[in-house]
């Protein structure tokens, strides 16, 4: 019965998965034909406003020449017009003297002859047909504005549509992921002198896989990158993956985006315990305040009212049958029942392991035990976390601590803990502390404090967060899975998670592996 209840579960599991990829791709073929439409629409008007575009240069070249021509026959023919004017004028002069000399000629009178041919002679001498030039001023050839549209032709008929770039591939193996930083390389199938720039888009998932249109987080832009490869820095692993794409550009058009690809970011993620932290602690996600007035006990009475009202009953929560009313298809049934059987499968499979939280109203850790833990166990594996408190504060602790640590158990003072406390009672110190063994350490007091938990090798080592210096490792045998656990009094205190091991920490811990305990009097 059991193995086929296995398999059954097996079974929807794989239907519920197959499903979902089908349905998101319809969702994602859906969305394509709506982008299909609206794009066809937008290069269509792009095409009209182009050609619209051109036809008016067009337009106004032709205008803008025609005036030209029509400016120069007017100069041309007001030159010629006056020269014929002033030619035609002085043939008639010169036809009048002409015809007084031949009269002159054929006159009988000796007397007056002498005196007529001297007056034929200075007016023949005055005559504006000996001053004109006989020259045309200006050349009736117009052939300087004749045009030759041939080679612009040419380039009409070679318009066509933007030359597009090609697609980048990324290099998945030459992609790197650590110390919270990625570097993503791609490459071109084929160089292109035109490319100008890429945009590279990533976006957090829990999905392994190709995109769904629906994701919980949206796309991150990254414009204007001029090389072939960028690398993010400073990011926060708060997802199992992160989904790449990247464009190519060039000065008119982007490309299409290349094949989405997936890399894993695997870190160790965990929040603070809010609902089992002592009561004078006022926790807001990963950040923790010292409060002499007891706040917390005012947000667990709201928390209390909240769960017991109404809309937060048992009856409200399970079973999924319980919100409809009369019957039910048998088929419709049995997907409800694949998808919740699926809900389930998936949230048992999710590591690290959430611990449980105590019940609402009911302190985990009171008296003098001033702390609040993680809500994830470690229990395999090589985790990472920081945190950065006030110096000012009275007393500062963190480590980590097994489940079973006790509600007025202090942190360090038994075998159920392991920490870094620093102390300003009456001076300043800083102190490694298991099983109510202290030692003091001897190096500057930093604000941020890097942890590092190996599981199987028993390691627990703090950094200085910022130069990565070593403070001190204890060197166990961790008998059972383990928790992040802080402590603070009169102070302040906030932790980062979502970080992987950084390399500098993970090639000292190589090193020092074969060396003796640095803490054999605290185990």
């Amino acid at each position: 019965m059991e193995d086929q209840k296995e398999s059954l579960h097996k079974i929807t599991t794989t239907l519920a998965l197959k499903n979902e990829e089908i349905q998101n791709f319809i969702c994602c073929l859906k969305q394509s034909l709506q982008n299909l439409e609206a794009n066809s629409t937008r290069v269509q008007e792009d095409l009209d406003s182009e050609f619209s575009s051109l036809h008016s240069v067009l337009d106004e070249l032709k205008e803008g020449m025609l005036t030209r021509m029509k400016q120069e026959r007017a100069s041309r023919t007001y030159e010629l017009q006056n020269q014929l004017s002033a030619c035609t004028k002085a043939l008639e002069s010169s036809e009048e003297l002409l015809e007084l000399a031949n009269q002159t000629l054929c006159s009988s009178e000796a007397d007056g002859f002498t005196q007529a041919a001297k007056d034929i002679k200075d007016s023949v001498t005055m005559a504006p047909a000996f001053r004109l030039s006989l020259k045309a001023k200006v050349s009736d050839n117009m052939s300087h504005l004749m045009v030759d549209f041939t080679q612009e032709r040419g380039m009409l008929k070679s318009i066509n549509f933007l030359p597009v770039p090609a697609t980048p591939d990324i290099l998945v193996s030459e992609c790197q992921v650590c110390d919270n930083t990625i570097t993503v390389i791609w490459a071109l199938p084929e160089p292109d002198p035109k490319i100008d720039h890429f945009i590279l888009e990533h976006r957090r998932t829990n999905h392994d896989g190709p995109p769904r249109l629906r994701e919980d987080y949206p796309w991150m832009v990254v414009e204007g990158i001029r090389q072939t490869e960028h690398t993010l820095t400073g990011l926060r692993f708060d997802t199992r993956y992160m989904t790449f794409r990247v464009k190519a550009c060039n000065k008119a058009v982007a490309g299409e985006f290349s094949e989405p690809i997936t890399l894993e970011t695997n870190a160790f993620v965990f929040k603070l315990d809010s609902g089992s932290s002592h009561q004078n602690l006022r926790v807001e996600d990963l950040s923790v305040e010292w409060d002499s007035s007891g706040g917390k006990v005012q947000d667990m009475r709201k928390e209390k009212n909240r769960t017991n009202s109404p809309m937060h009953s048992p009856a409200r929560s399970f079973p999924v049958r319980s919100v409809f009313k009369g019957n039910i298809d048998l088929s419709c049934m049995l997907k409800i029942n694949i998808l919740y059987i699926f809900l389930l499968l998936r949230t048992a499979m999710m590591s690290p392991k959430r611990t449980p939280s105590a019940r609402v109203g009911r302190d985990r850790f009171t008296a003098e035990s001033y702390t609040v833990l993680g809500d994830t166990m470690i229990d395999c594996g090589q985790q990472y976390w920081e945190v950065r408190f006030d110096k000012e504060s009275k007393a500062f602790g963190a480590g980590v601590a097994l489940r079973s640590l006790g509600r007025f158990d202090q942190l360090g003072k038994t075998s159920a803990s392991w920490c870094i406390h620093l102390n300003n009672w009456l001076q300043q110190s800083l102190t490694a502390k298991h099983n109510n063994k202290a030692r003091t350490l001897d190096c500057p007091i930093p604000d941020r404090i890097g942890i590092y938990c190996n599981y199987e090798e028993g390691t627990l080592s703090f950094y200085n967060a910022r130069t990565k210096l070593l403070l001190h490792t204890f060197r166990t045998k961790f008998q059972q899975p383990v928790i992040p656990a802080f402590m603070v009094w009169n102070g302040s205190f906030s932790v980062q998670t979502g970080m992987q091991v950084p390399t500098i920490v993970l090639s000292g811990q190589k090193r020092n592996s074969g060396t003796s305990s640095s803490n054999a009097s605290l185990t």
